[in-house]
């Protein structure tokens, strides 16, 4: 099996808009930009990338990836941890991009589409 990787990253908010401004550049001369090969997610701060991938969000990715949920109800179960709860860290974990949700007329179904998280800070 391929790996996939999403690359989840340590920048201030200063970097990010210093590369805003180099990608806009580029564009003004007419350059092509390199493709992204694997999604990317930054947080300002250490302490907001701790706050926002919890040891309880964190265990849910794995057990989506290893279980293979059909909805939040089974996750839920799996975990033991309470509905209403599971859901709203599936609602976050996806506004972030970490995970996708599949909906029918009965049940959403979370699902990764990565093998593994790549975390980088800069030093």
């Amino acid at each position: 099996m391929k790996v996939k990787k999403v690359k989840i990253g340590i920048k201030s908010v200063k970097d990010v808009l210093a590369d805003v401004k180099e990608t806009v550049k580029k564009l003004e001369r007419g350059e092509k930009l390199k493709p992204v090969r694997e999604p990317e997610i930054y947080f300002a701060n250490f302490e907001v990338f701790r706050k926002a991938l919890t040891p309880k969000k964190l265990e849910l990715l794995h057990l989506i990836r290893t279980k293979k949920p059909s909805s939040i109800n089974e996750l839920a179960r799996i975990a033991k941890r309470d509905v209403k709860n599971v859901a709203d860290d599936l609602k976050y974990l996806e506004q972030i991009g970490l995970i996708e949700t599949i909906e029918t007329k009965r049940k959403t179904t979370p699902v990764i589409s990565y093998d593994r998280i790549a975390l980088e800070i800069a030093v």
